[in-house]
């Protein structure tokens, strides 16, 4: 739901000599309607939306953090799994003024599941812990790099098709304290069923050898924030440089890392926002 009415600026009458000491006037703040931002998608938790900023914007932010846009005044912006119900969207135009959109975000209710008896895990070891540090600070200098990939522009495809054995935003709560949350959709097929990439993108990830938790990861840029990631693969097609095409066979399903049988864990983020493929993929066909 988008919230938001035009106000017209008013014009203060000439300063007086004096005024050149006094401190520079604020930017005036216009109410936007969602025809400034023509927004379109999924305005929700765990949703990717898609707009168009108004003419003559200079910069654009989503709760005061910098957004990219295109020449053609093109942009998305990213919900995360728990992002909160209320969101600002502002264009700053060439004059200083500025142009605020408010958002209405939709909440999810998550699959959630309750293991009253069950503990959530044992403590990692330092080493366990240690060698993590390693994977992640690869996965977060992959995540963010720019390559200027487009397919962020595309439909998304799905890049493997069967059964859905795990959804996103998923949770598990062992004995009262709450597990992470699963951050992907699941598709189990066996062992050597081809992936494809689900839209144009840039390879900026491709584990040489198996991560801790992920096994063989893959990582696709498509542009503006958004990636995609392929974890548990049983072969790597690609290599990190690699400029991919939408449904181009880049690896293989597996289940290496931890996972209990064979199947490709999708995940995507908008960057710092984890989304919900699915939706955007649509129906398997």
């Amino acid at each position: 739901m988008l919230l938001g009415g035009c106000v017209a600026p008013s014009v203060p009458p000439p300063p007086p000599p004096s005024a050149a000491l006094a401190p520079p006037r604020a930017p005036s703040i216009i109410a936007a309607t969602n025809a400034d931002f023509a927004l379109s998608g999924r305005i929700e938790q765990g949703g990717l939306a898609f707009g168009t900023v108004p003419a003559g914007t200079v910069a654009l932010s989503l709760d005061g953090k910098s957004v990219p846009f295109a020449s053609d005044r093109r942009f998305l912006i990213g919900f995360d799994r728990d992002a909160p119900m209320a969101a600002s969207l502002v264009a700053t135009m060439a004059d200083g003024s500025r142009r605020q959109l408010a958002l209405s975000v939709a909440p999810h209710a998550w699959k959630i599941e309750s293991l009253p008896t069950l503990p959530r895990g044992t403590t990692p070891t330092p080493e366990f812990l240690a060698r993590r540090k390693i994977e992640l600070d690869r996965i977060i200098a992959a995540r963010a790099t720019d390559t200027g990939a487009q397919g962020w522009r595309q439909a998304l495809a799905w890049p493997a098709t069967g059964r859905i054995s795990g959804v996103f935003g998923s949770q598990r709560i062992y004995a009262g304290e709450p597990g992470a949350f699963h951050g992907g959709v699941d598709v189990a097929r066996p062992t050597g069923t081809p992936v494809a990439a689900p839209a144009d993108g840039v390879v900026v990830l491709a584990a040489d050898a198996p991560f801790s938790l992920e096994g063989n990861l893959l990582m696709i840029d498509h542009g503006m924030g958004l990636n995609s990631a392929f974890l548990h693969l049983s072969r790597i097609g690609v290599r990190p440089g690699d400029v991919v095409r939408r449904g181009q066979i880049v690896g293989a399903i597996g289940m290496t890392g931890r996972a209990t049988g064979p199947h490709l864990h999708w995940a995507m983020k908008w960057r710092d926002a984890r989304i919900d493929p699915a939706p955007l993929a649509g129906p398997m066909r």
